[in-house]
């Protein structure tokens, strides 16, 4: 499918900055109408009838002909229907203007490295994630110290109180997010977050036209393992929150038991720019909601070496006029 402008016919996406579906063509909002094609080949594009490179995962791309962004109806529906999306609250622009203010003292990255055309390759993305919720049964038995030092004229005095340490807690969890994509860095989907689920809509695949998607590559047992370490160590912190005020801890027995837990399918936004410099590629990304980045800066050597020069050339000189200046004296 893809979103036809009701008043020229060109190609609706959603804007981040308008809030809502708007056609760059006509300056129109909310005439797209969803449209779908006359065959079932997921490589034909229904807009343009040229033949669209389409990945094993992929769930919405753009066309390479006419640039029109496309939605694969039977990834996005039945068994990959996510219930959930974050839109995207960051648009390209906003997004190279983050990217420049991050990175504008790195005096040695390479000249392109911010460039017009090279931050205008960045895909935004939206990202398959499962979202775990958890009630548990926490308990806690240890043997706490509480240490008192005095001194009395020449002598110093401790003295040593021992306690016992219960606590029984029930915890709920709610949307603990794992990524469910093979071709994105776990420890970098966790570095980009936190989202703030305060702006989940329920699912609508008019959210995804103007952007690129993958529908989710691992199923919700696959990754779980990851929620449950996540769930466990958030449960372990709570828990030594509520038995602060000791000298020292002894732990006897912890148990963190899991009395229910669900698990849902949804999309979160996620910028991605890969920057390519001698035979290495820099991957970059921006949370598309928060506008946080991961992401290191290439160092050009060569840029390096011609500042270094630039500096000595310039101190040469300091150095010469200071000894004509001498020489007058």
């Amino acid at each position: 499918m893809y979103y036809k402008c009701r008043s020229c016919g060109g190609n609706v996406v959603y804007s981040p900055e308008k809030r809502g579906m708007y056609c760059p063509f006509c300056d129109s909002r909310e005439t797209g109408e969803r449209t779908e094609g006359l065959t079932g080949d997921l490589a034909i594009c229904p807009n343009c009838g040229g033949q669209v490179p389409v990945q094993i995962h992929t769930s919405a791309a753009q066309c390479p002909y006419c640039d029109s962004y496309l939605i694969f109806n039977e990834r996005v529906e039945g068994e990959y229907t996510p219930r959930m999306i974050i839109p995207f609250q960051m648009g390209k622009e906003a997004c190279k203007k983050s990217l420049r203010e991050k990175f504008r003292r790195c005096l040695f990255a390479p000249t392109d490295f911010l460039s017009e055309a090279r931050l205008d390759s960045m895909q935004g993305i939206y990202v398959p994630y499962w979202f775990y919720d958890y009630q548990t049964d926490c308990s806690f038995q240890g043997e706490g110290t509480k240490i008192k030092v005095w001194r009395s004229g020449d002598k110093e005095y401790t003295e040593t109180s021992v306690y016992a340490i219960g606590r029984r807690m029930s915890i709920e969890f709610e949307k603990i997010p794992v990524d469910a994509s093979e071709q994105m860095p776990d420890d970098v989907m966790e570095l980009i977050a936190p989202f703030q689920y305060g702006q989940m809509a329920d699912f609508d695949p008019k959210f995804m036209s103007g952007f690129w998607g993958e529908k989710y590559n691992m199923t919700w047992d696959v990754v779980e393992n990851r929620a449950r370490t996540m769930m466990n160590q958030d449960a372990a912190k709570l828990l030594r929150e509520s038995y602060g005020g000791y000298s020292t801890v002894k732990t006897l027995h912890q148990d963190i038991q899991v009395r229910d837990s669900g698990a849902v399918y949804g999309l979160l936004p996620v910028w991605k720019y890969i920057y390519s410099y001698k035979g290495q590629e820099y991957p970059f990304y921006v949370n598309g909601q928060t506008g946080k980045i991961v992401g290191t800066a290439p160092f050009s050597s060569g840029k390096f070496w011609a500042y270094v020069g630039t500096l000595w050339g310039s101190l040469t000189v300091i150095l010469a006029l200071l000894q004509v200046m001498l020489g007058l004296l």
